[in-house]
């Protein structure tokens, strides 16, 4: 996992080098092992290591082959790279390194851009040829790993966050209306290629985009995610067994492609307890586990402690504990949002940082549970929806998810940013996309299509790489994604949800590990605003650069700030800090740029 940057002039002109150097400098706690960049005529490439496979100077970046003219800057991890390095060598390239990058780089000289349907795994990369005079940008399948980029007359930019683009300078950071909508309505998710600034654009996942020095521009997408039954029916057995098996090859290439040590981040839910179970069924021995608490509310408890220890003890792993207290929550808050690529208002996002920083102290890989939930429904709103079969499937998908209704938008933003629903248009056309059999199927592919990419996905890669740790997620592996997307809806909803993954648990962990009920990452002070995390909240919305930014009307701000806990959405965040984020996050990231 790495930090990217680079610029292709469109303009006749040479790459403005401080600017790259600038943006890349802004990665630098992405990659801490080592930086390059490569210049080659209008194109310049720029680049932050984390060693994690060939740790060896033979795989440093920009990777440049002068004999091809091509170059290459590569953020991500390729599982099937042994395999594809083998295939590629028996149709006579040469290779001058052991990693995966160079795999990229041989695979585009054979391939073309079909390449990247030949990568199984977690990427967002830069290919340039400079004998076609083209610049390749390419994103996995499920979004993984970030790519974002800025286009004008003058230039194309990129780079693995908006925080190095906007290091560049020259970006337009005026307010997205589109982007607005979507980040208010469907919990901070922004679906590419908008993101809020209307200035920064992202490269939507399964999507290969090539620009040429001419400024011509193609896109394709390369993957789609089918939600069919199979031909053949499959018994509940099979299932199970089809599920296990695809999983457990999962887990598996992501703990051994490395060579560094791989850990686990285990929340004490069922999903990462399930990967503990599975590497030690795999014989994985002194295998590090990683768990985070907060301080109590009323309402909630702040750690999950009781179930992480049991599964601790259970297999006997090396077991880190970290408790953080609500006063350092808040202290280090500032830090947290410099380190999202874009507003989040999931409150786990300062654990995963907080606790990132103490993992990344032991190694530098870690695999997580993310995915597990969206692929194989396991979160209560889902069993809601399917059994509300009132109205369009908009409709059923809006009651228990949208944040706020179109009118609540209207009312919580000023006039410039009214417009059309447009949140309600983008879930609507991809709820109504072809080749998905029930509504439920809808609704899970379009989550992990789409929704997951701009949440958890998204909220992991930043809060673990901002301390150059790469998080691994083994639920979104795209052959175990399209396995379970076939899989009749009842053999996820039952049992309160995963059912197939309780099922498949069952015997390997303790009994209360599998049927709790449903736990999230606990940070509640930041859903049950008061004291001083209240207090926090009123000076940023009160303050004078929020008020002479005209985001939000006042009246909205006040009712919110009257009573925050009367005000949370349809899943249960709060709507206060969903404005106190956004207005934060714009301070530290606009009103300081350039």
């Amino acid at each position: 996992m790495c930090g990217i940057a680079g610029e292709l002039r469109l303009d006749g002109d040479h790459p403005d080098l401080d600017g790259l150097r600038r943006m890349v400098a802004r990665l630098a706690r992405r990659g801490p092992d080592g930086d390059g960049l490569h210049v080659d005529g209008a194109l310049a490439l720029g680049h932050r290591r984390l060693a994690i496979i060939d740790l060896s100077d033979h795989s440093r970046q920009p990777m440049v082959d002068a004999e091809s003219g091509l170059a290459l800057v590569f953020n991500g991890t390729i599982y099937n790279y042994p395999q594809l390095r083998g295939e590629l060598k028996a149709r006579g390239h040469r290779f001058h390194s052991d990693g995966d990058t160079e795999v990229i780089l041989r695979a585009y000289a054979e391939w073309g851009d079909a390449c990247v349907e030949r990568l199984h795994g977690a990427f967002a990369f830069a290919l340039w040829d400079r004998v076609a005079g083209n610049l390749l940008l390419a994103r996995d399948r499920l979004g993984i790993k970030p790519l974002y980029y800025s286009l004008d007359e003058a230039r194309l930019r990129f780079a693995s966050t908006p925080a190095a683009l906007l290091a560049g300078g020259t970006v337009d950071t005026s307010i997205d209306p589109v982007g607005l909508h979507h980040h208010l309505t469907l919990h901070a998710v922004v679906p590419a290629p908008h993101t809020i600034l209307a200035g920064v654009r992202k490269l939507a996942p399964a999507t290969v985009m090539n620009i040429d020095t001419q400024a011509r521009v193609r896109s394709r997408i390369y993957w789609r995610l089918r939600a069919r039954r199979p031909a053949r029916a499959m018994s509940e057995d099979e299932w199970a067994t089809a599920i296990h098996d695809a999983l457990c090859a999962a887990v598996r290439k992501r703990q051994m492609i490395a060579d560094v040590k791989v850990g686990v981040l285990l929340s004490g839910g069922l999903d990462s307890s399930l990967l503990v179970a599975l590497l030690a069924e795999q014989g994985v021995d002194d295998l590090m586990t990683f768990s985070v608490g907060f301080d109590d509310q009323p309402e909630e408890r702040g750690d999950e402690f009781e179930y992480s220890d049991a599964v601790a003890e259970h297999y006997a792993t090396r077991h880190h504990q970290f408790h953080i207290a609500n006063a350092q929550v808040l202290a280090r808050l500032p830090e947290a949002v410099d380190e999202m690529a874009e507003p989040m208002v999931s409150q786990d996002a300062i654990a995963f940082y907080l606790l990132a920083e103490q993992v990344a102290r032991n190694v530098k890989v870690v695999q997580t549970g993310q995915g597990a939930d969206e692929v194989f429904a396991g979160y209560y709103w889902y069993p809601r929806m399917h059994t509300d079969t009132a109205g369009s499937p908009l409709e059923r998908f809006r009651r228990h998810y949208f944040d706020r209704d179109h009118d609540e938008y209207l009312e919580a933003v000023t006039a410039p940013y009214h417009g059309i629903d447009h949140a309600a248009f983008t879930v609507a056309a991809r709820l109504t996309e072809p080749d998905a059999d029930e509504f439920i199927d809808q609704v899970l592919r379009m989550d992990t299509t789409m929704l997951i990419t701009d949440d958890p996905v998204k909220r992991v890669d930043n809060m673990t790489m901002a301390w150059g740790l790469e998080a691994r997620v083994p639920f979104l592996d795209h052959e175990l994604v399209e396995l379970a997307a076939t899989m009749p809806a009842g053999l996820k909803l039952a049992s309160g949800g995963k059912h197939i993954l309780k099922r498949i648990a069952r015997g390997k962990l303790p009994d209360a590990v599998i049927d709790r009920r449903k736990g999230y990452f606990p940070m509640p002070a930041l859903k049950y605003v008061r004291g001083e995390f209240l207090d926090f909240m009123r000076d940023v919305l009160d303050s004078r650069a929020c008020r002479e930014r005209g985001l939000f009307q006042r009246a909205y701000v006040d009712k919110l700030l009257a009573a925050p806990d009367r005000h949370l959405t349809r899943i249960q965040g709060s709507k206060l800090w969903h404005l106190a984020l956004l207005e934060f996050w714009l301070k530290r990231h606009v009103d300081t740029a350039g």
